[in-house]
């Protein structure tokens, strides 16, 4: 009977032990389930996100509006839910000083005896801290594309003194009008064709004003679009001299309207383009002076960006940094009523990608830290000269030589999901290396940007980064999956959220975004400039 009962007993613990297995493999399946579901894309968070920030109460989130408010407090609360701490001294926003510029639209350019009309013809505007500046017969000079570049043999100033002088410039540069893969890039822009150089070389030469001819193809986008990005309130960081080293007047023309300032020099605007095509083309002077008014209402003020972060378990002082900037044109008043420029896909789908993919990394590294920490950046006033980042680039949050690389979001694809990444920027730095292994991972094939006429390389938030040494990748989609976006809802009241989007492209792009960062946050590479270019050099100063 003893043995009897002793068997019993075994097997009663036997099955006591099988079922304790079983309901502890149970358990952690579920557990595993949960956290799986956890790491993946969530896209009603992302519907929900979009339809919130790209809403008519968030008023277009232009910076220093009550959209800005809406905007940067739903984020920082959306960071803290998450349980990441604030990256600026513990807080969520990181102030921005700046200024508010406003354009009285009550101008006319004057060039000879012709006028021309703010906004239809011409903009103008400034990043100097003065209410009023004036072109007083200003002489006229067409120094074609306003390029000064030693490395490729080329001087549009050479020979001629431009001080206080008004220019008239190209837009893009002489590769792209001749598509020469030998003239500086071809058809892809180098920085020397974006306006914002242009603006910058006229600066160190001197000039008063530039005015850049407008043309579609060149420009990559219609004077609708110059026209609404400069007719209304304009922000700058404010140096310590109110910006007197910045030009005067930044302004563009249309066509059109420098046609028939060449036609009145008795000059063919179209000879004195091909002629500009050659190293050794020389200013020419348009025989005429410039008389302009340019009047500016001025409001000094603090802008936000909204700064979070994960802390490296091992190297805390080394950061990944994923970004993306939350504003957008805000609302414009009109004899209509109001025009809402609400950004849906620029870039509310971005921002709350930064969101997403927070959530995600916050839970991986709940369950095996990272490395390195990881900061998640939503920048202020990206549309009117990138400056929240330039803010974040000065190093107030943390000196750019700790910044292993960023990861900047610029507008996603909203439809579904594509066979390929788009890759901005040609053998520039290590990190296209890091986007080929990710994309391969996911079945994907690196494609080139379709539109390197563009320049969009040079046109976000990465470059504050990119021009302070800092490898950057660019994730855009605005257009290659929707051909009607660029002409009919980029940067207009158009670009509307849906809630017929499946988000496809969004989920396997923020997939691909968490790849390379995690690669990053646990590897210990930095990566590096591939190119010999100015980005490679300050990166140098950095880290020699």
């Amino acid at each position: 009977m003893p043995m009897i009962k002793f068997k019993t007993s075994c097997l009663l613990l036997s099955l006591a032990l099988v079922a304790c297995s079983e309901n502890t493999t149970q358990t952690t399946t579920a557990n595993n389930v949960e956290d799986n579901l956890e790491q993946k894309v969530n896209l009603q968070h992302i519907h929900q996100d979009i339809k919130i920030l790209a809403s008519d109460k968030f008023a277009g989130r232009g910076p220093l509006t009550v959209g800005e408010t809406l905007t940067i407090n739903y984020l920082a609360d959306q960071y803290k839910k998450i349980g990441l701490s604030g990256a600026f001294n513990g807080e969520y926003l990181q102030p921005v000083e700046m200024a508010k510029l406003t354009p009285n639209q009550e101008m006319t350019l004057t060039i000879g005896d012709l006028n021309f009309n703010a906004g239809s013809d011409f903009t103008a505007r400034t990043q100097q801290i003065q209410p009023i500046i004036e072109l007083d017969n200003s002489d006229v000079i067409f120094v074609g594309y306003g390029i000064n570049a030693p490395e490729y043999q080329w001087n549009d100033f050479a020979d001629i003194d431009v001080k206080g002088k008004t220019l008239v410039v190209l837009v893009n540069d002489p590769g792209f009008a001749t598509q020469d893969n030998t003239l500086f890039t071809g058809n892809a822009m180098t920085y020397y064709g974006r306006w914002t150089y242009k603006y910058e070389e006229a600066a160190r030469q001197g000039a008063a004003a530039v005015f850049i001819v407008h043309e579609t193809a060149p420009a990559a986008y219609p004077w609708s679009v110059v026209e609404s990005s400069n007719t209304g309130s304009k922000y700058t960081l404010i140096d310590n001299n109110k910006n007197a080293s910045q030009i005067p007047i930044m302004g563009w023309i249309d066509v059109e309207a420098a046609e028939a300032v060449f036609s009145q020099a008795g000059l063919d605007y179209h000879q004195l383009k091909q002629k500009a095509l050659q190293p050794d083309f020389k200013a020419v002077s348009l025989k005429s002076t410039a008389n302009l008014t340019l009047e500016n209402q001025l409001t000094m003020a603090k802008s936000h960006n909204v700064v979070a972060q994960l802390t490296g378990s091992e190297a805390p002082d080394e950061y990944i940094v994923i970004s993306a900037h939350w504003d957008h044109f805000g609302t414009s008043e009109t004899e209509t009523g109001p025009k809402i420029f609400n950004g849906a896909v620029d870039n509310a789908s971005g921002t709350a990608a930064t969101v997403e993919i927070a959530r995600i990394m916050a839970k991986m590294h709940q369950s095996k830290p990272f490395k390195r920490s990881i900061i998640f950046a939503n920048f202020t006033a990206e549309e009117t000269g990138l400056i929240g980042s330039e803010q974040f680039a000065n190093g107030d949050i943390i000196p750019t030589k700790q910044m292993v690389a960023l990861l900047n979001i610029d507008g996603m694809n909203v439809l579904d999901s594509v066979d390929y990444i788009l890759q901005y920027g040609k053998g520039l730095s290590e990190m296209e290396d890091y986007l080929a292994k990710a994309a391969k991972a996911q079945g994907r094939k690196v494609k080139m940007d379709p539109r390197p006429q563009n320049g969009l390389f040079f046109r976000s938030d990465h470059f504050s980064l990119a021009k302070q040494g800092v490898p950057s990748l660019l994730f855009m989609s605005l257009g290659d999956t929707d051909p009607e976006y660029i002409t009919h809802k980029y940067h207009k009241e158009a670009d509307d959220y849906s809630e017929n989007w499946s988000l496809g492209g969004v989920e396997q792009d923020i997939e691909l975004i968490i790849d390379i960062a995690t690669q990053l946050a646990n590897n210990g590479d930095w990566p590096k400039w591939k190119a010999e270019s100015d980005f490679k050099n300050r990166r140098l100063q950095d880290r020699p």
